[in-house]
């Protein structure tokens, strides 16, 4: 069983030529969100498609990457460069002062790992979380990868966590509250005795990174927010072996199961149509 994980060396900021476009947040303490609304322009959807087409291409560049011997670090370099090579901005980039360009979560880290000097080794599993911003909208996507030869028990849970995110967003359409998502997945999660962390849910994303709209992925009634056409928004359940409280280290983003049991998520930005719901971020 690996040991549990330590903070690893944080490398310099990578940078980001002047012809690609920052998103407002850059540069300033907080970001401006919860103003732009949830529902949004056929227009606007087309240009979220796009930057969810090139934050999932990204993806699985840096999911091919995945094996033992790699840092985290090297992974958040192919990432970075492959969205500044189709025009993109990595949204996470500054955003609140986040020094990374993705989020690498690693074994028993729930979210937000920050990318470091850390080696992935034989068995682990690596979620990496990757948003482009292009055209003034963020299309957000993340996946968990395995490393290596993994145990059946941890490849499982992988497997089943993006089985719950995918009967989830099957379940979404016009009409229907938000909980109906929170349902879907905390029931499939507890036929395995998993936990569904509450703390970190999906949220409302476009033209803003985060608009203030909160998807929980536990069965929660206060979530009677209807679906709409035209409303998006990120389906991300985080599903552990154990419990769901969690430790956060000293760096105010990493994010960690109190129990350190391994956890794992998956993640698709979504729109609601007049009938059901599109998944934007397909590569």
């Amino acid at each position: 069983m690996t040991s549990p994980l330590v903070p690893g060396r944080i490398s310099p900021q990578r940078s980001v030529p002047s012809h690609i476009v920052r998103p407002e947040y850059v540069g300033r303490k907080q970001p401006a969100e919860g103003i732009l609304g949830d529902v949004q322009t056929p227009e606007t959807v087309e240009r979220i498609r796009e930057a969810g087409r090139i934050a999932a291409q990204a993806l699985q560049e840096v999911g091919k990457n995945v094996r033992p011997g790699v840092t985290t670090d090297e992974l958040d370099r192919i990432g970075h460069e492959f969205l500044l090579d189709h025009g993109a901005y990595p949204s996470p980039l500054g955003y609140k002062g986040y020094p990374k360009s993705l989020c690498s979560s690693l074994n028993e880290v729930i979210c937000h790992g920050i990318p470091d000097d850390t080696v992935l080794s034989d068995g682990d599993i690596v979620n990496i979380d990757i948003t482009a911003y292009k055209d003034g909208v963020h299309g957000d996507t993340n996946a968990t990868f395995l490393s290596g030869d993994v145990s059946e028990e941890h490849r499982l849970l992988v497997e089943r966590t993006e089985q719950a995110t995918m009967r989830a967003i099957k379940a979404c359409r016009p009409g229907r509250q938000l909980n109906v998502i929170g349902r879907v997945i905390e029931s499939y999660a507890k036929r395995f005795g998993y936990g569904v962390v509450r703390d970190f849910t999906g949220h409302g994303v476009g033209p803003e990174f985060h608009s203030g709209l909160a998807v929980p992925h536990y069965d929660d009634p206060r979530a009677d927010t209807v679906m709409e056409p035209g409303m998006t928004f990120t389906i991300e359940p985080m599903i552990t072996l154990g419990g769901v409280d969690y430790d956060l280290w000293d760096d105010g983003w990493t994010a960690v199961t109190a129990d350190r049991k391994w956890t794992a998520q998956f993640e698709h930005t979504l729109v609601i149509t007049d009938t059901g719901v599109e998944i934007l971020t397909l590569p």
